[in-house]
């Protein structure tokens, strides 16, 4: 300050502005948390300890989990002394030293990804070079002591054998698969050059949250010298190659999913949360939406895209399973997994998923990347993977429950060395993200989050795409060399496939490291061992997908005439009884006729009216063609995911009660819906439409949080509604009948506008919606407000997001001349 090359800032200032960051760093760790007061926060002990000794922990964090033990008191006196001296002794430059915690700086902290290690891989991978392997493989070995694994080496009783005795590169290689890269945070290029490298393996590439476009679900047979007319931006093709990624997810954003995206998956992937930034969604930053990653993900190009942290459909255990059901009920081939993040307590939750029936768990470790991540959110989260994946394997054994579920880890890996580090604790199943990315040409600039990435790996402008170095034989070669690394040292052990060290802690041993730090590290947690699995690996690895048991769905599908209108799109009307135990019914049905005709190629009918009390996730995943009558009431999740069709829900002729004034569907319906109508004569739960995409529905009333993180389709609730409207809501318009003026302390204005319908197109959107209502559940209340229609008008509000205020519906003057056109959202 004194030199003048900062603004002088007063005493009581700098007091203030360190207040607000603490603060505003305090309230960021409550949200992560899921906790909603600083009571609840205070004492909870919701960390945990990596790398502090018994005194300290005893001293100041008592009943904390610290598992490894770690530094002494005198040990940390000392690193906070060297800290203090750096800073305030006299001999200090005239500037702090840069320590290169966020981006890589020589003579810095040490990165795992640094630029020395993607040189030499790029160079070993594009020259397809044994030898650069070799140097790459040598620079790994001789890094600082960077994660636990480093403290810890292999020792074998056995003899070393002749690498030709150990299991080929081709099987190991299917073991490995990519980590969940979203195509928004990442390029076109690289999304599909990842998926088409795998697919050549027989690994498995990851979608991320962010949809797929169905080109690429076709293997390519117009290729010519590397070309293709079918995907001509990328280099290096073959005939037969498919873009398409094996494993498809499912996160809480609900981008892109659809129930074609979902038939047409091998493995269905629930993430529950993220490795380096556990209690966040993901977040696309505006300018990274282009107007084709808003076509995939449903949204607006140029608006930012933030999943909310929790699933609003897994709140619970129960919920979870619930998921897992829904998944397993539209496309019954695919194994589902779920990724959960490495922490203390994870034991419970992979044995809660497994029962759960989940065919594979996901263990992610903290030092995976984030393509478009505030620095906020990676620092100081998540957990190391061997940890997680020791806690979970050990307790899956301890409860007989790990034949049940593949385990897979991932969070980091770079080597054959770390693949058999992970198989020793129990891993099936590989996961390479940010490497595999480094492999296809990423240089590690670590401005993803810009949209300005100078090789075009994790940009969506297309001059910078144009530059995109990688080829899908790149990774080819990255994923053989590290195949023949693991071949290589199963042999030295003396082992001739992974099957036989799977879940083998014997063979680890402490290294001796000379670290001052390190000293007091107890490791005896990772390499203790609690027993086998009855079945090896391969055998977990290749058993059925786990099924629902017995459905509605499968009767229906088995009925010579709904078959017929299926195959044949013609037209089907049936009668059903349904108890509160069909769950998910006509998933299974959306599912089949998704994967034979895509989201809106089917011409036929398929019309069935239910009587009674219907389960969870009634009429998920319905695909155009579906009209689904409910005669009773509903759970939670009615419309979950819909893509079309039409679900009306009403009670029984003369029920007893006014049906205005009942609830008749549970919580969070429309979840992630990307068209359709729905109409319920009655009231909704909490979270009605949240995540809607495209849907329409009419509702007479509805809980809390009602259209939240709503991002287009319309709402209309005719009659009162909970706190919290519209909280999140970036597009799509709501209507709300507000007879007594008390709706606006409950919306949230936080992005929505409040205004009364004045727009004619508006006016007619919501007339012509309700008289769809009232024609098909014979509403009281609906008609009622058709007659009284000059009364009743002025009492509906219309909340209206930026993105849809220059809309023909919103905007009372609007002129035929900003658009050229008028379009009807309802059309």
């Amino acid at each position: 300050m004194r030199n003048g090359k900062m603004p002088t800032v007063t005493i009581e200032q700098a007091q203030k502005n360190f207040c607000k960051s603490v603060r505003s760093g305090l309230m960021k760790i409550l949200s992560k948390m899921g906790i909603s007061l600083l009571s609840s926060y205070c004492g909870a002990q919701i960390f945990e300890i990596y790398g502090l000794g018994k005194d300290i922990v005893d001293l100041a964090f008592c009943g904390s989990v610290s598992s490894i033990g770690g530094l002494t008191l005198d040990e940390l006196a000392r690193e906070t002394l060297s800290f203090w001296v750096k800073a305030f002794s006299e001999d200090t430059a005239k500037r702090l030293e840069n320590f290169g915690f966020i981006q890589f700086r020589p003579g810095g902290e040490y990165h795992g990804n640094n630029p020395e290690m993607s040189k030499l891989l790029h160079k070993a991978v594009r020259q397809k070079s044994e030898t650069a392997y070799l140097v790459y493989q040598q620079h790994l070995a001789n890094r600082p002591v960077n994660v636990l694994r480093d403290l810890i080496e292999f020792t074998s009783d056995r003899a070393p054998i002749p690498v030709g005795r150990v299991e080929p590169a081709l099987s190991i290689v299917k073991r490995f698969c990519t980590g969940g890269m979203s195509l928004g945070a990442i390029s076109r290029e690289t999304h599909e050059a990842i998926a088409i490298a795998m697919n050549r393996l027989g690994g498995k590439s990851n979608s991320g949250e962010g949809g797929e476009d169905p080109i690429r679900w076709s293997p390519l047979t117009d290729v010519v010298d590397g070309y293709s007319p079918t995907l001509p931006h990328l280099k290096g093709l073959q005939n037969g190659d498919t873009a398409t990624s094996a494993i498809k997810q499912v996160a809480s954003g609900r981008f892109g999913v659809t129930p074609t995206f979902l038939a047409n998956a091998d493995q269905l992937e629930i993430k529950i949360a993220q490795g380096a930034k556990p209690g966040e969604g993901g977040q696309l930053p505006g300018k990274k939406v282009s107007a084709y990653i808003a076509r995939l993900r449903n949204s607006k190009p140029g608006v930012p895209l933030i999943s909310p942290p929790p699933h609003h459909d897994i709140y619970s255990i129960e919920d979870l399973a619930q998921l897992i059901y829904d998944l397993h009920q539209v496309n019954p081939r695919a194994k589902v997994s779920v990724k959960l993040v490495a922490e203390a307590g994870i034991g419970t939750v992979a044995s809660g998923v497994a029962k759960g029936n989940a065919d594979i768990i996901q263990i992610s470790g903290h030092d995976g990347g984030t393509g478009a991540s505030p620095v906020s959110s990676i620092k100081h989260a998540g957990g190391p993977w061997e940890l997680g994946l020791t806690e979970s394997h050990q307790t899956l054994i301890s409860n007989g429950l790990r034949e049940r579920v593949i385990l897979r880890v991932d969070g980091g890996f770079k080597s054959g060395f770390d693949v058999l580090m992970a198989a020793a604790m129990g891993a099936d199943e590989y996961g390479f993200g940010s490497v595999a990315m480094i492999a296809t040409g990423c240089v590690m600039a670590r401005i993803c989050h810009t949209n300005n990435c100078p090789v075009g790996v994790a940009s969506q402008r297309e001059e910078l795409r144009a530059r995109f170095p990688g080829v899908p034989g790149d990774l080819v070669n990255y994923f053989l060399y590290v195949a023949e690394e693991v071949r290589g040292m199963l042999a030295q052990l003396g082992y001739e496939k992974l099957d036989d060290v799977i879940g083998h802690t014997e063979l680890l041993k402490p290294r001796d490291v000379s670290l001052m730090k390190t000293q007091h590290l107890d490791l005896s947690y990772i390499l203790s061992n609690v027993g086998l699995p009855k079945w090896s690996s391969t055998v977990i690895r290749n058993q059925e997908v786990h099924s629902n048991g017995p459905v509605l769905d499968d009767t229906l599908l088995s009925d010579p005439e709904v078959a017929n209108a299926i195959d044949n799109e013609t037209v089907v009307n049936k009668s059903v009884k349904i108890y509160n135990v069909d769950r998910a019914v006509c998933g299974r049905i959306a599912g089949t006729i998704a994967k034979k005709y895509g989201d809106t190629g089917f011409a036929g009918q398929v019309n069935l009216t239910f009587t009674g009390s219907a389960g969870q996730s009634f009429a998920c995943f319905l695909t155009p063609g579906m009209n689904i009558r409910l005669v009773g009431e509903a759970n939670d999740y009615v419309g979950k995911g819909m893509a079309g069709g039409e679900v009306v829900v009403t009670p029984e002729e003369n029920p007893g009660f006014a049906p205005e004034d009942a609830t008749i569907v549970g919580n969070t319906c429309l979840y992630g819906a990307t068209g359709g109508q729905l109409f319920v004569r009655g009231k909704a739960g909490e979270r009605f439409a949240v995540r809607n995409s495209l849907a329409e529905a009419v509702v007479e009333g509805a809980g809390d949080h009602s259209c939240e993180y709503m991002t287009g389709g319309c709402v209309v609730v005719l009659g009162k509604v909970g706190r919290n409207v519209a909280a999140g809501m970036t597009g799509g318009l709501a209507y709300i009948l507000d007879e007594d003026n008390t709706l606006i302390p409950k919306v949230n204005k936080e992005i929505v506008k409040i205004q009364r319908v004045v727009a004619p197109v508006g006016q007619m959107q919501l007339k012509n919606l309700i008289e769809a209502h009232v024609e098909k559940t014979g509403s009281s209340k609906g008609a009622e407000i058709l007659k009284e229609w000059d009364t009743y008008l002025p009492l509906f509000w219309q909340l209206v997001p930026p993105s849809e205020e220059d809309t023909p519906e919103a905007c009372a003057d609007y002129e035929e001349t900003t658009s050229g056109q008028i379009t009807l959202q309802s059309a």
